[in-house]
């Protein structure tokens, strides 16, 4: 089972949300499913009713910045790469 981190700004007061209001509840995901079965998700569109994208995958970029690289890594794509099974994109695509 995986918990994708997502929908987070559209349960919160959408005019007022702050990323310290988020923060419980992720430091609650982390801690019930651990950096291996976590993942970055935007809710994109239906996120821009209480923040713009870059808002709300910033306050989960900036939230795990304080992890250690491998954590981050996992949940900002490789556990999503596990999850789908997917492969990982190379360079020379970029």
């Amino acid at each position: 089972m995986f918990c994708k981190l997502s929908g987070l700004v559209t349960e919160a007061d959408w005019k007022t949300w702050k990323p310290e209001h988020i923060a419980p509840y992720l430091d609650v995901a982390l801690e019930c499913f651990g950096p291996g079965r976590l993942m970055i998700g935007s809710d994109w569109p239906v996120c821009t009713v209480a923040g713009s994208f870059a808002q709300v995958m910033n306050l989960v970029l900036d939230f795990f910045s304080k992890y250690p690289e491998d954590l981050r890594n996992a949940i900002l794509g490789g556990n999503a790469e596990k999850f789908w099974k997917l492969a990982p994109v190379s360079d020379e695509f970029c």
